[in-house]
């Protein structure tokens, strides 16, 4: 073994044995000259049922994001139905924990009910229709958070994986290509200080990259203000490479944008997808082969997993002035979407807290690298 593996797994293995700063320090206090560290927040979390995970929250959070309770399907599922109780219970928690509050996602092609679309006949809505009902559910949903939630993302994945081009979704069609800036434009007058964003995954792909940038600069031209690219963070043990990502952080730093990481997590299981991405739509069947860990996470991964947060944590505080926030997707590992999805039922280990809600090795490393 070199000289400098050996300093590696020493420095790896030190990270449990009281070296460097205690595991019990929040990670808010560790970071807060640099950028607010967050979770995504659950149902069961926001009423209460997982105290536990809540208190996890209070101690280590000071920015939080609503994981489905703000999205179209849940917040307004019928065209005269408004499901508010969740997202109110979410705000109050915010407001009363002093949390800079996220809200999460006003115009997405997923988890957006058919009947927004479709005309009373159920055949294809006009432009006309269809952008009186986003302007109408921007004005109900952000106007009721107005003052309350301090930053929206406003456009949730609006570039397709491959080319980087607009991708092709019921907005795209029915509105045609200034879909982002009308949702943009509707979110600013419903609260004109709300942040404002572009969230995406796969941002560290160079085509990606270029076709928000392409669409930023569009919205820019219209007098358009995106205040931060959120970058959403479902990375792997080895992918995608650290230059990769430091890449589009300096390039979308250049727009005039903040960046955030906004759904961070990192898959340690077998992945069939061919790509590192975030697609919902794309699910495979249950196969052992990739659910490999169903008793426990073994050492030699929690120590790369270990590395992997510390690795992206010191890139992070290496642009201190171009990031905002850092938001984890879930607070443990057993409210992780990875246990579900691209393959329903795995033992998914990508989160900084475990199945027990203790820290993992990981926490300490994200630590160190605030120094």
């Amino acid at each position: 073994m070199t000289t400098h593996k050996v300093l590696v797994c020493l420095a790896l293995a030190g990270l449990g044995l009281g070296f460097g700063p205690k595991a019990d320090q929040p990670l808010k206090d560790a970071f807060k000259k640099d950028f607010y560290v967050g979770a995504a927040l659950n149902n069961r979390q926001i009423s209460g049922q997982d105290a536990r995970s809540v208190a996890l929250v209070k101690q280590h959070f000071n920015t939080i994001s609503p994981e489905n309770l703000l999205k179209w399907e849940a917040v307004h599922p019928k065209p005269d139905t408004y499901n508010f109780k969740p997202a109110d219970d979410y705000v109050a928690f915010g407001q009363q924990n002093k949390m800079f509050t996220i809200g999460h996602t006003l115009m997405w092609h997923q988890q957006t009910p058919k009947w927004v679309f479709e005309d009373a006949e159920g055949k294809p809505a006009s432009r006309e229709l269809l952008l009186k009902r986003l302007e109408d559910h921007i004005n109900a949903v952000v106007g009721r958070y107005k003052g309350k939630i301090a930053g929206w993302d406003v456009v949730n994945e609006a570039i397709d994986d491959q080319q980087g081009d607009l991708r092709k979704t019921k907005w795209l069609e029915i509105l045609g290509e200034d879909f982002a800036a009308k949702a943009f434009e509707y979110a600013h007058k419903a609260d004109p200080k709300a942040q404002l964003y572009y969230n995406d995954y796969s941002l560290y792909r160079p085509e990606k990259r270029a076709g928000v940038i392409k669409l930023v600069k569009s919205l820019q031209a219209k007098g358009i203000k995106v205040d931060a690219i959120g970058m959403q963070g479902h990375y792997g043990l080895t992918k995608p490479s650290l230059k990769d990502v430091e890449a589009s952080i300096i390039a979308f730093s250049q727009l005039g944008c903040k960046v955030n990481f906004t759904e961070l997590d990192i898959d340690v299981l077998p992945n069939p997808s061919r790509r590192q991405g975030a697609d919902i739509a794309e699910t495979f069947a249950a196969d052992a082969k990739y659910n490999v860990y169903t008793t426990g996470l073994p050492d030699s991964v929690q120590q790369q997993l270990t590395k992997r947060y510390a690795d992206l944590f010191a890139l992070f505080h290496k642009h201190r002035d171009v990031i905002d926030r850092i938001t984890l997707w879930g607070v443990t590992d057993a409210d992780s979407w990875l246990n579900d999805w691209p393959i329903k039922g795995r033992t998914s280990y990508p989160l900084l807290f475990d199945r027990n809600y203790q820290p993992k090795p990981a926490v300490q490393a994200v630590l160190r690298a605030s120094k």
